[in-house]
């Protein structure tokens, strides 16, 4: 009888309670919970997340008897659950989400850099998570609805989140810009809505290079021209600078603006970037890349446990988001540190109908091999019919 760790417990070695144990040390309960400890509470979130769990009765139902199999030592139960979701800081879970975000990067830090760059290139956007506006009235984005907001700085190498916050709704993207970290040398890719030339200076004052879309109605001269190849779809390379009333103040260096067209689609598109020494061409195609973080927002939208809430209050609301970012980091970081071949989704499905197995995630996940054989042995003997 095979006696190893469960194929979830696998997955959740990812971190160390110990780690968990000191996140919750910045932020402490109003009153410490005898039955539950945080990282008993986070195991039950993520599990909740990778096993898509509707319901706490759900999850209390599934680890009543096998918790402790699950490397859970204290007792889930639904009033246990409730209380720790309003009540412990969501805060947390996002220093927990910070710490498997380190830890991912570094494991997929072997990967090729993206269209042969020599530096990382990062996609930011956001999502909007909608909520019921009669069940949670603090998030109130427009008149009938209400949402919360995620933002999310995506490492193209591996996909992988190299940072994420969480607002209200009604809070603009371009405030973003002011939480992201900035590493010197690398790439950003952005959405237009994240066109604040004060900011993008403030990028290009600490060493960054961005790619975005150029905002209609925006005042500039041509400073330069050079040629491009129209047979790639460029149409224009130009340095430009602004001239409106505010902008030679909020943005004084000269911008770069490339005009392409897309041959799949036929769209116009206008390219506005800090970097002049990638060819035309390539710019074009490190914006096409911003289309992973989209894909990103499909995967974990469609795979996670993001529309059917728990809780309804503010706390509960951003434990469950959180959880569902650091599900998806340990699911990441067991596919490298395991040597798992299979794709997240793959992966994700595995352990979702056998969490409580105690084989080898690896060895689960492995891809079957199998050779054809003659259906009659040949040392069978046979009969011969007259």
């Amino acid at each position: 009888m095979n006696s190893g760790p469960t194929v979830f417990a696998q997955i959740l070695a990812g971190i160390d309670p110990k780690e968990v144990a000191r996140c919750a040390e910045k932020f402490p309960l109003p009153r410490q919970s005898r039955g539950l400890s945080v990282f008993d509470h986070f195991a039950a979130m993520v599990f909740a997340q990778l096993t898509n769990r509707r319901s706490l009765r759900d999850i209390e139902a599934c680890l009543r008897t096998r918790g402790y199999r699950m490397g859970i030592r204290g007792l889930v139960t639904r009033t246990n659950l409730a209380y720790a979701n309003e009540n412990r800081d969501w805060q947390v879970f996002s220093e927990v989400a910070a710490v498997l975000m380190r830890r991912a990067r570094r494991h997929y830090a072997d990967t090729d850099h993206q269209l042969g760059l020599e530096a990382d290139l990062f996609a930011l956007d956001a999502t909007l998570i909608e909520l019921s506006l009669t069940l949670f009235p603090w998030a109130k984005w427009q008149r009938e609805q209400a949402s919360v907001k995620l933002n999310v700085l995506l490492d193209l190498r591996g996909d992988i989140p190299a940072f994420a916050s969480l607002h209200e709704g009604n809070r603009h993207e371009v405030a973003s810009l002011d939480d992201i970290p900035m590493y010197p040398g690398s790439y950003y890719t952005i959405d237009r809505g994240y066109v604040d030339f004060m900011r993008l200076h403030r990028m290009h004052r600490a060493g960054v290079f961005f790619v975005t879309r150029l905002k209609a109605g925006i005042r500039y001269y041509v400073a330069a021209s050079r040629r491009v190849d129209e047979t790639a779809g460029l149409r224009c390379d130009q340095t430009i600078r602004l001239n409106s009333a505010k902008g030679p103040r909020d943005y004084p260096e000269n911008l770069r603006r490339v005009s392409y067209v897309d041959p799949e689609s036929g769209d116009f598109l206008v390219f506005l970037t800090n970097t002049f020494t990638l060819d035309a061409i390539l710019i074009a195609e490190i914006y096409r890349k911003r289309w992973g973080i989209e894909l990103f927002w499909r995967w974990i939208k469609q795979h996670l446990r993001l529309r059917g809430f728990f809780d309804h209050t503010f706390n509960g609301v951003r434990v469950q988001v959180w959880t569902a970012l650091c599900a998806y980091l340990l699911v990441a970081i067991a596919k490298k540190s395991r040597h798992i071949d299979a794709s997240l989704y793959e992966i994700l499905q595995i352990v979702s109908v056998s969490p409580f197995e105690q084989t080898p995630s690896e060895q689960l996940l492995m891809k079957d091999k199998t050779r054809r054989f003659n259906s009659v042995p040949n040392n069978q003997l046979t009969f011969n019919y007259l």
